[in-house]
């Protein structure tokens, strides 16, 4: 091959390659909930014979989650990013994951998959496109199985309103989550 032509083909491989990379990693299935929140509990995980415990700080928004994992004595355990540009995972220790799924960024950095778009539903007492759910005699979401996860809603308060998760619980194989909601701002945003 010439090497004008050799030039001319790596020229056009590269500007092609630069344009993938403009292209936002996040599709509308991975961003959840349309609406914004910022949620504070507790969180619970078990997978396999492991378990952590601790805080959770939750800002979403249609565009960019922030989560912040704290440790039981208050410590940040790890720190969750996404925007469009992809999700990064920083570790207590400054280990840095990135990803373009929220769910292989934590089974890779903490050793468990968080299913950050689902679960943006949950915490609002809501289903996902395409879920279906069990529901109580008030309308209240009882139970769903979606994207392999079986979640349940547990209310804290006997008569806490629908729209109020009160514990959202998770399975899937080895993997138990559950989170306990005790503050939910609809106005917040990151």
């Amino acid at each position: 091959m010439r090497p004008a032509r050799r030039i001319a083909l790596l020229a056009a491989m590269a500007a092609l390659l630069g344009g993938c990379a403009q292209m936002p990693l996040f599709g509308t299935a991975q961003s959840g909930n349309p609406e914004e929140f910022e949620a504070l509990g507790r969180v619970y995980v078990r997978y396999g014979a492991r378990a952590f415990s601790g805080s959770l700080r939750w800002r979403h928004a249609p565009h960019a989650d922030e989560v912040w994992l704290g440790g039981p004595l208050g410590q940040t355990a790890a720190h969750i990013v996404r925007d469009s540009g992809g999700a990064a995972l920083t570790t207590a220790d400054q280990q840095v994951y990135r990803s373009t799924s929220i769910e292989a960024l934590t089974r890779e950095g903490l050793g468990w998959s968080l299913p950050l778009a689902d679960l943006s539903y949950y915490v609002m007492g809501k289903l996902p496109e395409a879920a279906s759910a069990e529901r109580d005699a008030s309308g209240r979401l009882l139970r769903t199985q979606h994207n392999g996860w079986s979640v349940r809603w547990v209310p804290l308060e006997q008569d806490s309103a629908p729209d109020k998760p009160g514990r959202v619980e998770l399975t899937r194989d080895e993997v138990e989550i559950r989170f306990v909601v005790d503050r939910l701002d609809r106005s917040a945003a990151p």
